[in-house]
């Protein structure tokens, strides 16, 4: 049963006009609607929706005389390509769950997710790096059978015949050949697939997430959670506009914000997508130039990388219409930076995988506050609890938790019921991070509970030595952790690295940022680095700074 209180979020939902849907209803609209429009291009080779469409029907016939039935767990482990929605779609259709699966993923981290979620079937791309490490674990992990999909077959021809019999060291090596279902099997048929009664509250995706506690877990997000979510985005521009829409898909789908924005919200409103398998900076700069986007969804550190161009590089975005950054905070000077070279107008939003994953954004037109990452998203309630007591609310101005109401708010923890009761609070969704909404409804996040220092008996935010830390015109990137104090108990510690040619000594860091933080803040230690780490998305990661730091004390 859904933890949600149900009349309060079927009120937001009724208020802003969202229909409950299915998925494949967005599918099913877009081919009905735009069957000639390009649906995908990859690496130069594209298909209209009608196309598109066929694809996802042969598939969904194939899985069905494969032996997937209607709740049945279909991995996806794939990077973007044309075959991630068209398998995505056809798990759907015949009323699977999709899990996504991050293709980099280690062999341990792929067997525990296989096993969490009871994976029956996998798809995979012939790529000896990602295939052979899950066929490698497949059979002991219970995965039944393995969807290959050619790389060849979805390139334009001389890339095709250049993977072929030129790069035949990335090849798979199938060892198992009675586990694999090559996809031009699945795709060779013309029937229909036998009809699947669904209903919007159906499970579609678990997205495997950290959530609060760093325990992975799969956020279960319903038909109604997802589509819901799209809905808001459409809301959220401003809706609908007479030219087709061109949305860079450089963001990997598995991640939750690119499969709402770059895959679910594309084909909501009919948009081109035009896929990229990984960020490549030359790559990028060569698609946009050749498919300039009107939708650009990315991640901190792309903008970030974007400024580091030279000015002859820099592409010209000023025909983006929606320009929107998730996944960390962005900091000011990164935004203004782009915005001033680019000619694009970046907006700040915030999420979380439970959340489909937007809860709040800045306005694609309209007043942006510095450091917040906006209003509410339509139909969504924003609360601020009191981390003491979580059945308290907090007024205007208070810091407190996050949390959250809305048609996105998944609907538990796959196979966690303890885990699901925790993470909510009188219905609401708790987020495990700190912050505060201003007489304006403005959102701005202070920082993650888990990641708050406890100096001597006072709550230190990471975050505000950080976007201190940014202020500085030499630092491009900063993580600030919490480090054994003998007397205070935890102190700060701040580590940086500098925009290329830029030096900064440890004692003027440390002097500039006396004048911007109180004693208590000041970082106890510092160090500078070439380059912080960062996770697959390219968001800056805290936990191998913490495991090094704990490493070095031991």
């Amino acid at each position: 049963m859904p933890p949600l209180d149900a009349s309060p979020v079927a009120d937001l939902q009724s208020a802003a006009g969202i229909t409950p849907r299915l998925l494949t209803d967005l599918l099913d609209h877009a081919v009905a609607t735009w069957p000639e429009r390009i649906a995908v291009d990859f690496m130069g080779r594209t298909w209209t929706y009608k196309a598109l469409g066929t694809l996802v029907e042969h598939a969904a016939r194939g899985l069905q005389d494969k032996g997937l039935k209607p709740g049945d767990r279909f991995g996806l482990c794939l990077p973007n390509c044309p075959y991630f929605p068209v398998l995505y779609f056809a798990a759907l259709r015949v009323g699977a769950i999709v899990v996504q699966f991050n293709p980099l993923y280690t062999e341990h981290e792929l067997d525990h997710q296989i096993r969490d979620s009871g994976t029956r079937f996998i798809a995979v791309p012939d790529l000896a790096m990602i295939h052979d490490k899950v066929e490698k674990i497949a059979k002991a992990a219970g995965v039944e059978r393995i969807v290959v999909c050619g790389m060849a077959d979805m390139l334009p021809m001389v890339q095709a015949l250049g993977f072929t019999f030129l790069k035949r060291k990335e090849h798979a090596h199938i060892e198992d050949p009675a586990r694999t279902i090559p996809l031009r099997e699945l795709l060779a048929n013309h029937a229909a697939p036998d009809p699947v009664a669904q209903h919007p509250d159906d499970v579609a995706v678990l997205q495997y997430t950290g959530g609060t506690t760093g325990t992975p877990k799969g956020a279960m997000l319903t038909h109604a959670n997802l589509t819901g979510n799209s809905a808001q985005m459409l809301i959220h521009v401003g809706g609908l506009r007479s030219q087709q829409e061109r949305t860079l898909g450089v963001l990997p789908m598995f991640h939750v914000f690119a499969l709402t924005t770059v895959l679910n919200f594309s084909i909501e409103i009919g948009a081109e997508m035009v896929l990229l398998p990984r960020f490549n900076m030359a790559q990028v700069l060569r698609t946009m130039k050749r498919k300039p986007p009107t939708q650009f969804f990315g991640v901190p550190t792309i903008y970030a990388a974007m400024n580091d161009l030279p000015d002859a590089q820099i592409p010209d975005l000023s025909n983006v219409r929606a320009c929107i950054s998730g996944g960390a905070p962005l900091p000011l000077e990164i935004r203004e930076a782009f915005e001033r070279r680019t000619g694009a107008r970046v907006v700040e939003g915030y999420g979380l995988s439970e959340a489909s994953p937007i809860i709040a954004c800045n306005p694609i037109d309209g007043l942006i506050k510095t450091n917040s990452c906006g209003p509410r998203f339509p139909a969504t309630t924003l609360e601020i609890r009191d981390p003491a007591n979580p059945h308290v609310l907090l007024p205007t101005g208070e810091r407190g938790e996050v949390c959250a109401r809305g048609v996105q708010v998944m609907k538990g923890y796959w196979g966690k019921p303890a885990e699901t009761e925790a993470v909510f609070v009188d219905g609401a969704l708790r987020t495990g991070d700190i912050g505060y909404l201003d007489e304006d409804g403005y959102l701005f996040l202070v920082d993650r509970i888990k990641d708050v220092i406890l100096a001597g008996g006072y709550n230190v935010y990471p975050r505000v030595i950080e976007d201190a830390a940014y202020q500085h015109p030499a630092v491009k990137e900063a993580i600030a952790i919490a480090i054994p104090d003998p007397y205070r108990g935890q102190s700060p510690k701040l580590f940086v690295a500098l925009n290329e040619g830029q030096t900064l000594s440890i004692a003027d860091l440390d002097k500039f940022l006396e004048e911007r933080l109180n004693k208590i803040e000041i970082p106890k230690e510092y160090e500078i680095r070439d380059t912080l780490p960062k996770t697959l998305i390219g968001k800056l990661s805290k936990k191998e700074l913490v495991a090094e730091e704990k490493a070095k004390r031991a």
